[in-house]
C-alpha cells in the first residue's frame, strides 16, 4: 500500500499520544500479527522527555569510506541529513538507520536546536547520539542506542532520506506512525494507526475498570485477562455510564 494513500482521522494521533506503547505493541500482536513493531535497545536521553508521535521521516546511514569524510577529496556534493534537517514537515518523528553503529553521533546539540526551531516532534536513533549534556537541557525527545563524543562522519555517510530504512532490525517506511514513551519506541503502519488508535483507548479503558477491580481485592483469574463474565459486567457498566 502506498502511503500517500492513506489520509489518518483527524482525531488519530492525539488518540495515540493517549496510548502507551504497552497497549500499541499488544493490539499489533494480538489483532495484527505484528511482533516486530518495537525498536529494541534504544534509550531516551532524558527520561522526563520521552513522549511523542509523529510520522516518520527517515534518514540511512552507509559505513564511511574515508575519501569521502568531510574536507575529503571526493566528498559529496550534497548533504542528505543537512536538507532534511532543513526541509522536514513540522510535526515529523525523525528516524536514523545508523546500522547499529554507537560508536560515534548522529546529532549534537545545534542541529538538535533546529529540529526544535523546525517543530520535530522527536528522533529516534540505533546509533549514537553527541553533546549528550546539552542535549539533556532541552526539549526535544531523543531515542538511541548510546553516547558517543565523534561526529557521525567519523564512522558513517548520510546517503538518503525517506526511503524504507531498518532501525534496530525495524522496518520503518516513510510516514509510518512513530510512538514513544517511557517503556519505547513504537511504529504503527501508517494504514493500521486509525484502528490501533481506537482499539488501544478502548484497550486502556478495559484495563483501567480491571485495576480498579484488582485493587478492590478482585481474583486475577476472573478479571486479567477478563472472562466473559468479567466483560459482561464491564460492558453493563458502559450502558449506564458507569466503566
Amino acid at each position: 500500500m502506498q502511503q500517500d494513500d492513506v489520509t489518518l482521522a483527524p482525531d488519530t494521533l492525539e488518540r495515540l499520544r493517549r496510548v502507551s506503547t504497552a497497549t500499541l505493541t499488544t493490539q499489533l500482536l494480538k489483532n495484527h500479527g505484528l511482533r516486530t513493531r518495537a525498536i529494541p535497545g534504544v534509550k531516551p536521553v532524558d527520561a522526563r522527555r520521552c513522549k511523542f508521535v509523529g510520522p516518520a521521516y527517515t534518514v540511512r546511514y552507509v559505513p564511511m569510506r574515508e575519501d569521502l569524510s568531510m574536507g575529503g577529496k571526493r566528498a559529496l556534493a550534497t548533504n542528505p541529513l543537512q536538507e532534511a534537517i532543513d526541509n522536514a514537515p513540522a510535526g515529523s518523528v525523525f528516524v536514523f538507520d545508523m546500522n547499529g553503529d554507537a560508536s560515534s553521533g548522529a546529532l549534537g546539540d545545534i542541529l538538535i536546536a533546529r529540529l526544535i526551531a523546525r517543530g520535530i516532534a522527536g528522533v529516534v536513533a540505533d546509533g549514537g547520539m553527541r553533546d549528550i549534556e546539552p542535549v539533556q537541557q532541552i526539549t526535544l525527545p531523543v531515542f538511541c542506542r548510546g553516547f558517543a563524543a565523534p561526529p557521525s562522519f567519523a564512522t558513517l555517510l548520510a546517503a538518503d532520506t525517506q526511503r524504507p530504512i531498518g532501525c534496530g532490525g525495524v522496518l520503518v517506511i516513510p510516514d509510518d506512525i512513530v510512538v514513544a514513551d517511557a517503556d519505547g519506541v513504537v511504529v504503527v503502519p501508517r494504514y493500521l494507526a486509525d484502528t490501533v488508535a481506537r482499539a488501544g483507548e478502548e484497550q486502556e479503558q478495559l484495563e483501567a475498570w480491571i485495576r480498579r477491580k484488582i485493587d478492590g481485592g478482585a481474583m486475577v483469574r476472573d478479571f486479567y485477562p477478563p472472562s466473559e463474565q468479567a466483560l459482561a459486567e464491564y460492558r453493563r457498566g458502559q450502558e449506564i455510564g458507569r466503566p
